[in-house]
């Protein structure tokens, strides 16, 4: 199978939808600031984030920043964008490579892609926002100390969604022992990045927000729960179950506590669930809305 970063992220959207807890979702519609909105997005991937807020209505007249280190990503988006705004009747104007606007008769949506490492993206960044998206993306990251540097782009709204918590769950049982052992060497592998994160960044945010006096306006799970419905998995979801195997090979296929043969042989069993339409996939994360 080839396993492509953007295809990943395009396969998750609909993981996402679900997955996003409406309390926290509904607070932010409350909350967010009038129109013209400005927002930034960090690690935005190809721009499903924005889709989404289109889609939701949540969005009609802002001004956009997406932020994201992988050319592939901004590569991508700069083709997908216009192109699902098109599907959805908007019409779509280029300025540059990395510049555009969509509109139609009630929206007006300006976006710029940005390439960059979000560290050195903050440094350059003039103008904070109204509303800073952090999605799936803040477990990512080394804490606390990035929590006060991403704050500094924006002027106090900050939607901070999937954080991921410590718990990943894939059913039906392989080998309990074994099932065991490699859910706790993948977590390890979240807390030995050297470029940061924390397999249980979901809880220790509510510790980090009280010390940086950041209020939280809302908070609520909003886990991932991937399952077949008549037999088939919605949507694209039985490649994002793949991909997300595929994170498991490359995390652990080195480790010197699990048996190549043996884990060569788990993956085998758990790709063929997928096939079958038997696997069902969990991962426990937290949403947050917070005001600094």
């Amino acid at each position: 199978m080839d396993y492509s970063f953007p295809h990943y992220l395009l396969s998750k959207q609909t993981v996402d939808d679900r997955a996003l807890n409406k309390d926290v979702l509904n607070a932010l519609r409350v909350h967010m600031p009038p129109e013209p909105v400005s927002i930034i997005e960090v690690g935005g991937g190809i721009g499903t984030m924005l889709k989404r807020l289109i889609q939701w209505g949540i969005l009609c007249n802002a001004d956009y920043i997406l932020v994201d280190a992988l050319e592939a990503n901004i590569a991508y988006a700069r083709e997908w964008i216009p192109q699902w705004a098109a599907e959805a009747g908007l019409s779509v104007e280029r300025f540059g490579q990395n510049e555009l606007r969509m509109c139609d008769q009630t929206r007006d949506i300006r976006i710029s892609l940005k390439c960059a490492d979000v560290f050195d993206f903050i440094r350059r960044n003039e103008k904070p926002a109204d509303l800073l998206i952090a999605h799936a993306f803040l477990d990512l990251l080394p804490m606390p100390e990035s929590l006060e540097k991403v704050f500094l782009l924006t002027k106090s709204l900050a939607w901070l969604t999937l954080n991921f918590d410590g718990m990943t769950t894939l059913a039906p049982t392989v080998d309990h022992s074994l099932d065991e052992k490699i859910e706790q060497l993948y977590h390890k592998t979240m807390d030995a990045r050297p470029s940061g994160g924390d397999s249980r960044t979901g809880r220790k945010l509510f510790e980090h927000f009280h010390s940086l006096n950041a209020e939280i306006i809302s908070a609520g799970a909003s886990d991932w729960v991937v399952h077949t419905a008549q037999g088939k998995y919605p949507a694209d979801e039985g490649y994002f179950l793949h991909f997300i195997l595929n994170f498991f090979e490359s995390s652990l296929k080195s480790r010197a506590e699990l048996d190549a043969a043996e884990f060569e042989n788990w993956l085998a069993k758990r790709h063929a669930q997928i096939e079958q339409g038997e696997l069902v996939y969990i991962a426990h994360q937290i949403d947050f809305l917070v005001r600094h």
